[in-house]
């Protein structure tokens, strides 16, 4: 088994999609649809879910809606260690709240922000995963400064980890430098690809998995791009990064959601609407996602 692969004993590597949750038109959670997502991820290829993240829509979904998403996972995927749901909150209490909810149903990973309601110092920050590892679940940190505000740097992280809050870290910056730097300072914290159109870059890095968007779509051929990408076999990775990244780049944008949602919808899966404040695609964006998304059906990709 490869340092890639998923596996029980580190189960937040491989590739761990981060779902999109089907609507209903009235905007109501489609649980049956979600379950039917879940089990179709897994036997396409990939390793196991990200529930309850950002491209889940989190932040819009009540308490009932949020931990009913979390048990739908779980008995989709028919085992708890291959979901890490998202447990990030504004407060270390509730974020620790839902990593005990996660560790109830059996996860085998939690997924977390470092605290966003305001700009945190590294104390804060520090005894915020503190706090939420402390349940006793792995906990993944997830680093998107772009909308936290709060920057993980790979000093931080290192330190993070040497407290040992964190197993691994979802790097969503982009920027391909830190990987270097971090696999320097911690060289036991697992680097995950955090944002789709970085896949190629942090594979050759050593990243070892990826925490991703666009399989939500198209998870065979990202499947066989990641693993492709991070066995080193780029003459075979290279085209196939090239004809899906067009598409990729989206995961990266402002309407991510709205984005892979109708990507979903234009290969026949159930992506649905978005709940408010994320609005309806523009009909210039509406028609770059499409194109891209035909094109890469087009191309072959399933």
């Amino acid at each position: 088994m490869t340092a890639t692969t998923w596996n029980t004993t580190r189960p937040w590597r491989g590739i761990m999609v981060a779902t999109a949750l089907p609507l209903r038109d009235d905007l109501s959670v489609d649980y049956d649809a979600y379950a039917e997502h879940v089990r179709w991820l897994l036997a396409s290829g990939c390793d196991g879910v990200v529930p309850n993240g950002s491209l889940g829509e989190y932040q819009t979904l009540t308490d009932e809606e949020r931990a009913r998403v979390v048990r739908t996972a779980v008995e989709a995927a028919g085992d708890g260690a291959r979901v890490m749901p998202g447990v990030s909150a504004y407060g270390s209490a509730e974020a620790r709240h839902w990593a005990e909810q996660a560790a109830e149903a059996g996860c085998g990973s939690v997924l977390l922000l470092p605290p966003n309601a305001y700009r945190a110092d590294e104390r804060g920050v520090r005894a915020h995963y503190t706090e939420v590892a402390r349940v006793g679940v792995p906990v993944v940190a997830y680093n998107n400064p772009i909308d936290t505000k709060v920057d993980l740097t790979p000093g931080m992280l290192a330190r993070l980890h040497q407290d040992g809050s964190i197993v691994a870290v979802k790097e969503f910056t982009g920027d391909v430098r830190r990987a270097y730097e971090l696999a320097e300072l911690a060289p036991e914290l697992d680097l995950l690809i955090g944002a789709d159109d970085v896949l190629l870059e942090l594979a050759t890095a050593g990243a070892v998995g990826w925490i991703a968007g666009y399989p939500n779509a198209f998870p065979a051929g990202c499947a066989a791009l990641y693993h492709a990408a991070v066995a080193g076999d780029l003459a075979t990775a290279r085209p196939l990064y090239k004809s899906l990244h067009s598409l990729l780049r989206w995961d990266s944008k402002t309407e991510f959601v709205q984005s892979i949602k109708l990507s979903m919808d234009v290969v026949g899966r159930r992506g649905g609407p978005t709940r408010p404040p994320r609005s309806p695609l523009t009909r210039e964006i509406e028609a770059a996602v499409r194109a891209a998304t035909e094109k890469a059906v087009a191309d072959g990709h399933r």
